[in-house]
């Protein structure tokens, strides 16, 4: 009965699983495809790492799903209080700032093509759907357009304090359309779990303020996760497209402008790999880690499996400017074809950390305060290295 019991729960895990090479539970010939861009160990080594903690946190985990009584549910066929998420977000009690009470709307399963905006009036709004891929917010305003890089997200918060669950963010304007940002988030302390992102250049737009990503799927071609917030990406993939003809993708951009400022990107315990449009051909593109935005900018690759489309250069300057003394990229026992660092830039600002006290500044705990907000979001997550 207990290996029966095991058995169930690991299949249940193996279900929520997301990676770069399709959309939930992979085909066995997209599965095959893993191998060829590093992502397959990853796969496996993440089952290792995420099932005990899972099973361990089974009981409370799935309390407080079910625990989670919507104030609003938004359904497409009218079986809920609206039929798009825009309204559902005008019903919410006005002024909401400084509310500590929060306010859930559950969007069930379906395509919404609209923009939604989350005011900075409204705080501590949590919003729920069926899953990766089966509850979606679609647009296309891009750069190409006529509008500005902000006014392109087809979902924007501001509010803060905004929870992000099971749902899929996306922007289909296409590579051929510039920046076109599928999510722009703003809000402090707001945390995005078991949730896709998908776009192509500008895909995620981490702005500003405080933010926490944990087991979520980035898609993108150019600079697809930007901004200056302080951020961490934790038990996530991030998924390499292809761009279009001579162009080189970068998985970040960040924009840090100031020595005084705390902000940065921490990519943790996840996955850099090919997604299934780029595989095939990843040899006639070069994909870089990141590139600078701003003179002090500071991004830090941790214990992530790096798949062989990484170039061994690893990281790129911008527009062929000579790289700022004055930026922080650091790498810390990375694994996979792209984790050699041996030909890596030389830059001054560049560090291969050989310390674990050194790596444990940009983790949950240190680099967000973790520990003191996100236990009360009910969102696992590891506070160190």
């Amino acid at each position: 009965m207990a290996n029966f019991l095991l058995a169930f729960l690991l299949l249940l895990l193996l279900l929520r699983l997301e990676h770069c090479y399709g959309e939930p539970m992979a085909s066995y010939e997209q599965s095959s495809m893993l191998i060829s861009a590093g992502g397959q160990h990853k796969r496996h080594r993440r089952l290792g790492l995420l099932f005990p903690e899972w099973v361990a946190a089974a009981d409370r985990k799935l309390l407080a799903d079910s625990d989670v009584n919507p104030d609003l549910v938004v359904a497409q066929d009218g079986s809920g209080d609206y039929r798009s998420i825009v309204e559902a977000v005008a019903a919410v009690p006005k002024e909401r700032g400084g509310s500590t009470e929060r306010y859930v709307i559950h969007v069930k399963a379906g395509v919404y093509k609209e923009y939604v905006e989350i005011p900075s009036s409204m705080e501590n709004l949590m919003m729920t759907g069926d899953g990766i891929d089966a509850t979606v917010v679609t647009g296309n305003r891009s750069v190409k357009d006529g509008y500005r890089t902000f006014q392109t997200p087809t979902f924007g918060v501001s509010g803060n304090g905004f929870i992000a669950r099971d749902m899929t963010f996306q922007n289909t304007a296409g590579p051929e359309k510039e920046q076109a940002v599928a999510l722009l988030s703003q809000s402090n302390q707001s945390v995005f779990y078991r949730c896709s992102f998908k776009g192509y250049q500008d895909t995620l737009y981490v702005h500003s303020q405080t933010q926490f990503y944990r087991n979520c799927d980035v898609y993108g071609t150019i600079d697809f996760i930007f901004g200056n917030a302080t951020v961490v990406f934790q038990n996530c993939n991030l998924c390499v497209r292809r761009p279009m003809s001579g162009q080189k993708n970068t998985v970040t951009a960040q924009g840090r402008n100031s020595s005084d400022q705390t902000t940065g990107i921490s990519i943790h315990n996840s996955v850099v790999a090919a997604a299934s449009d780029l595989a095939p051909v990843q040899g006639l593109f070069k994909t870089y880690l990141g590139r600078p935005w701003g003179n002090y900018s500071r991004t830090v690759v941790m214990k992530t499996e790096l798949g062989d489309l990484i170039d061994p250069a690893g990281w790129l300057e911008w527009d062929d400017r000579p790289a700022p003394n004055t930026l922080y990229y650091g790498e810390f026992m990375n694994t996979g074809a792209g984790a050699d660092t041996s030909r890596r830039v030389t830059w001054p600002g560049y560090h291969v950390i050989n310390n674990s006290s050194e790596a444990e500044k940009f983790t949950v705990g240190s680099f967000l305060s973790g520990d003191s907000w996100i236990p009360a979001t009910n969102i696992p997550f590891t506070s160190g290295l």
